[in-house]
């Protein structure tokens, strides 16, 4: 293989990746309009038996909004909703905007909402409930229904609002993953650790054999503009989940627990013992203090180089290999590849992302598209929709096979296993004045200025809103 390292590039994201880190996005273009390939119920070469029950719904309309503004990533989701429109006769009114996340807010108190909205981050679901009690629809009976059959509980938690069920899970990724070179790995005698405590020992292994810093153990990039930090925020609530419960990160999230709590500061530090290490970071990069300047679209190259051994990033990266260098494979047997950030035990937690849809207008055709997102027909026609990979869902019922990229299959796999320990995001849950704000801000600065663990939570805590 050829490696191209391409520092500062931009990579545009796969629609998950946009998704699940709105800031991120890049330059976008006008979404597709609505499709139009509703022409009443059972015409077409789709199965209309799954459908029935939505009824006949021939010249209704359903508006849907989102973040999903280019061409490329919207038109899998429009093409997503022919199914629905062939059978039920509906049409569905997509438009997807840059200004999404403050356009929403604005369109919704000048009562001019969409029907659905695709929210990002839960923490945005809860203010948009919060403060629009009187403007937002709670989940219908049969999308709930399909959400308590196909999805895992915890998804049905995060969508609701003091005891009120308010948004559907839609897509969804898995950020627990450590990528590496299987090439690099063989030809160096290193193998995939089980355990954080394996995971120590081959890094200091790593460090030892590479004494010259012409390669390093990790490499990693907080970089991401206005949004600079989330990536460190990622390893601090995977840390969480695995220096405490996962009952502990719980309360963490809400707060329950404070942010500068001795279980917090612990699972900070064990992030620390990685990336504040001289000797293990930031290899073909420089050294502790550049993890805050380099992109996190870039942060992986490095391993293309041959300059660094792991990074630590999310299931959307895959996109970020392809574009350094379109020869790259992510496969197991292929240049790059991920396995699972080792926990203490054999099965290590899952942190994970994810968007949902809220409703606002009570219609049976709004319920009946909410329906039809939860269900396992929606996530198999999404699959279908999406040739290139990038995107899976937490519905039971896909149908693996559908997903075309390997890590999106493993992906899968862990999320939705019947053992798995799975959490969201803690700083998409948390309010935006700290998931968005401080933990951001905080956590950079820990990095790039050398803040104390301590001094850094002392600092998050007296940021929660009071």
């Amino acid at each position: 293989m050829t490696s191209k390292t391409k520092r500062g590039m931009f990579v545009a994201l796969s629609a998950g990746a946009v998704l699940a880190v709105s800031a991120c996005s890049g330059a976008a273009t006008p979404a597709p309009g609505g499709s139009t390939a509703g022409g009443g119920t059972g015409g077409g070469a789709t199965d209309c038996a799954a459908y029935e029950s939505y009824g006949d719904l021939s010249g209704k309309t359903i508006s849907v909004y989102t973040s999903i503004a280019s061409d490329a990533e919207a038109q899998p989701h429009v093409d997503s909703f022919k199914p629905f429109e062939e059978c039920t006769g509906a049409t569905v009114d997509y438009e997807g905007s840059r200004e999404f996340e403050n356009q929403l807010p604005v369109r919704v108190a000048a009562g001019n909402a969409p029907d659905l909205a695709y929210i990002p981050q839960p923490g945005l679901l809860q203010t948009l409930v919060t403060e629009n009690a009187d403007k937002v629809v709670p989940v219908g009976e049969a999308a709930e229904a399909n959400v308590d059959q196909y999805y895992k509980e915890f998804w049905k938690e995060i969508g609701s609002v003091d005891g009120k069920y308010y948004g559907i899970p839609i897509g969804a990724n898995a950020k627990s993953f450590v990528w590496y070179s299987p090439t690099m790995f063989s030809e160096n005698g290193y193998e995939i650790p089980a355990t954080w405590a394996d995971l120590m020992t081959l890094t200091e292994t790593i460090a030892n054999d590479h004494s010259d810093g012409a390669a390093r153990p990790w490499c990693a990039g907080i970089e991401s503009g206005g949004a600079t930090g989330w990536p460190a925020t990622d390893w601090v609530e995977d840390m969480m989940l695995r220096t405490g419960t996962p009952e502990q990160y719980d309360q963490w999230v809400n707060h329950e627990i404070p942010f500068n709590d001795p279980v917090v500061v612990e699972a900070v530090d064990k992030a620390g013992t990685i990336l504040k290490d001289e000797k293990y970071v930031n290899g073909g990069l420089g050294g502790v203090t550049t993890i805050a300047t380099t992109p996190f679209t870039d942060a992986g190259f490095p391993i293309l180089d041959g300059q660094c051994f792991m990074h630590r990033q999310a299931s959307f990266y895959q996109a970020n290999w392809q574009a350094a260098d379109p020869d790259v494979t992510v496969a197991e047997d292929g240049d790059v590849w991920a396995f699972p950030l080792p926990g203490e035990g054999a099965t290590p937690p899952m942190l994970v992302g994810g968007e949902f849809a809220l409703a606002f207008r009570d219609a049976p055709e709004v319920a009946a598209l909410q329906a039809y997102l939860t269900s396992p027909e929606w996530s198999n026609a999404k699959a279908d929709a999406t040739p290139n990979g990038g995107w899976l869902s937490a519905n039971s019922e896909l149908d693996a096979n559908k997903l075309v990229q390997p890590i999106d299959k493993l992906s899968y796999e862990l999320i939705t296993a019947e053992d798995a320990v799975v959490r969201f995001d803690g700083s998409d849950l948390m309010p935006s004045a700290v998931g968005a704000g401080s933990f951001w801000k905080e956590m950079t600065d820990w990095v790039a200025l050398g803040k104390s663990t301590q001094d850094a939570m002392s600092a998050i805590e007296t940021s929660w809103p009071k």
